[in-house]
């Protein structure tokens, strides 16, 4: 077990006072860090006393503990799952020969990059979702959105080490770049779409943390294969901290869907929007939209780079040991590729693509499974309170920016469809601005009293780490 160093002004299991010129550069990025959190983390609450669980250690029994603390004096730090023994590479064209505790020069840009998207998804999400607390449905619910923030910060000083130990001057400048980008921004936005996007609403912060933080588990599990074995350690340790920000989603949501079917049952009037409510159609738009927009994240269908980074050992797939097969020489795909003539589809054709250039979309077919797991689970309130809808995901073509039907238009049932169609149907499938302005209007008014809960969500079944569901989970 490693010894985890609580008491330092950066907390870490990593020796840090063994290096002291890394605990220098990392000692001078705080402080810009703190500068950052202030400016872009949750408006109106830096100075409220908030019940957050803070990483001390990383034995499973007990890495946690629990305690009110204001957000800007988080303990945020440096952990990496321990290493083991004699571990060797378990994939790719080095299988086989020991994990690399250096960076192979050969290798030096193309982990670089991994690195930087990976560490520049975290400090975005948090200012997606910076003045969600204005409008929270409770303090239970106000206290999770913090703790996810405060978790994705961490989740950056998690890249941050990596860059800083291993990238030299590279590393420290793209280590400054992280805070210097803007989730939106037009001059300065986020590498990735998905986190450009406004976060405005709490639907759409639990849709969110639903799908677009479970795209972040697979490429957490990805990057935990890697032959790299210090981005291995980091991003296993990452993915406890990631399942309660999945949870967030999955409850959050399966919450709303329970006090819709509630209010659909009030005075025997099945317009829950009558109710105040959220109406499972619309529901479904915002299932449509987070979805597609973060199966993008996996990259394109067919990648060049996804074969390069598993020929180099450096991103496998998720849980590689349940393949038999971990070279993957030989072996294709099924995917379907648009023929495309003067703009236009022209058929969707058939072919077998050689499995190493399949990569994302193997990952991308586990992540369609898992996030179907959560509909399953709510189309069974549904059928269990007497109601027929039951809601979907969309085909993997449908409202996508990237990837082989980037610029082509699908339904959700993935049929084609001319511009001029979706142009007059989109409003039916994803959000519209009305639509927009309708949650707005359910979500005006903050919910800070503790025994309260907004009208539009039911209260969850438990609260957290056995306090009660009205605990005051923040001092605000």
């Amino acid at each position: 077990m490693s010894t985890v160093a609580n008491n330092d002004k950066i907390p870490n299991n990593v020796d840090l006072a063994s290096d002291k010129k890394l605990q220098r550069a990392l000692e001078a990025w705080q402080p810009k860090f703190i500068e950052w959190w202030k400016e872009m983390g949750p408006e109106g609450f830096q100075a409220d006393d908030v019940y957050l669980r803070t990483a001390v250690s990383v034995d499973s029994d007990g890495w946690a503990q629990y305690d009110f603390v204001k957000m800007p004096d988080y303990r945020w730090g440096i952990f990496l799952a321990d290493r083991v023994q004699d571990r060797k590479i378990g994939f790719g064209d080095y299988m086989g020969q020991d994990a690399w505790q250096e960076i192979p020069g050969e290798f030096r840009n193309v982990l670089r990059r991994l690195v930087v998207t990976q560490g520049d998804t975290e400090p975005a999400s948090v200012e997606q979702q910076r003045l969600l607390g204005q409008t929270c449905p409770s303090m239970y619910d106000l206290r999770n959105l913090f703790q996810v923030n405060v978790e994705e910060g961490r989740h950056l000083w998690a890249m941050v080490y990596l860059l800083q130990s291993y990238f030299g001057r590279d590393g420290r400048e793209e280590a400054e770049a992280l805070l210097e980008r803007r989730s939106g921004n037009p001059d300065k936005p986020r590498i990735l779409g998905a986190f450009n996007e406004p976060c405005a609403h709490w639907l759409s912060f639990f849709c969110f943390t639903y799908f677009t933080d479970r795209d972040g588990k697979y490429q957490l599990l990805a990057l935990a294969e890697s032959g790299f074995d210090p981005l291995a350690r980091t991003t296993r340790f990452m993915l406890t901290e990631e399942a309660h920000h999945m949870f967030v989603g999955e409850t959050g949501l399966g919450r709303v869907i329970e006090r819709t079917l509630a209010l659909m049952k009030q005075n025997g009037n099945e317009d829950a929007r009558a109710e105040g409510g959220i109406d499972l159609p619309l529901i479904q738009k915002y299932i449509n939209f987070w979805y597609s927009v973060s199966l993008d994240l996996f990259g394109g269908e067919i990648s060049s780079n996804a074969a390069n980074y598993f020929a180099s050992s450096l991103k496998g797939r998720a849980k590689e040991e349940k393949y038999e097969d971990h070279v993957v020489l030989t072996g294709t795909m099924g995917i379907d590729v648009p023929v495309v003539e003067g703009g236009l589809l022209k058929e969707l054709k058939r072919e077998d693509v050689p499995l190493r250039n399949a990569m994302n979309e193997i990952l991308r077919d586990e992540y369609i499974a898992d996030s179907q797991r959560g509909l399953d689970k709510w189309n069974k309130q549904i059928e269990k309170a007497g109601f027929s809808f039951r809601l979907s995901l969309p085909s993997r073509r449908f409202h996508r920016a990237g990837g082989i039907y980037a610029g082509l238009h699908f339904d959700p049932a993935g049929n084609a469809l001319d511009k001029e169609s979706w142009e007059a149907k989109r409003y039916q499938w994803v959000p519209s601005p009305d639509d927009e302005t309708w949650v707005k209007s359910l979500m005006s008014k903050p919910i800070y009293d503790p025994k309260g809960m907004a009208n539009w969500i039911a209260a969850p079944a438990r609260g957290i780490k056995g306090q009660p569901v009205d605990f005051e989970y923040v001092k605000h």
